[in-house]
């Protein structure tokens, strides 16, 4: 399982994910990560919003809950022997 490292922009302190699946929705994409890689991790949904010629991917965690609520759908059905509550 792949894992990233997201440093949060308030130069806080860096934090280690498990990247479960990623997907492309509406020419965004969006990685399902989550903080344990096996078990009951806590588990997020960040967009990549790099723009076209950023070396390294950018991502922020998916806030809005219409957009949470389109992509989590995706990613249930992907993961459909998964329980992502």
């Amino acid at each position: 399982m792949e894992k990233i490292c997201f440093t949060p922009p308030d130069g806080s302190e860096a934090v280690w994910f498990y990247v479960l699946e990623q997907t492309r929705i509406g020419g965004h994409n969006y990685i399902l990560v989550s903080d344990s890689e096996e078990g009951d991790g806590e588990a997020y949904i960040m967009k990549d919003i790099s723009k076209d010629g950023d070396e390294e991917a950018s991502y922020e965690f998916v806030d809005s809950d219409q957009e949470l609520s389109a992509v989590s759908g995706v990613f249930s059905e992907m993961l459909e022997d998964t329980d992502l509550v």
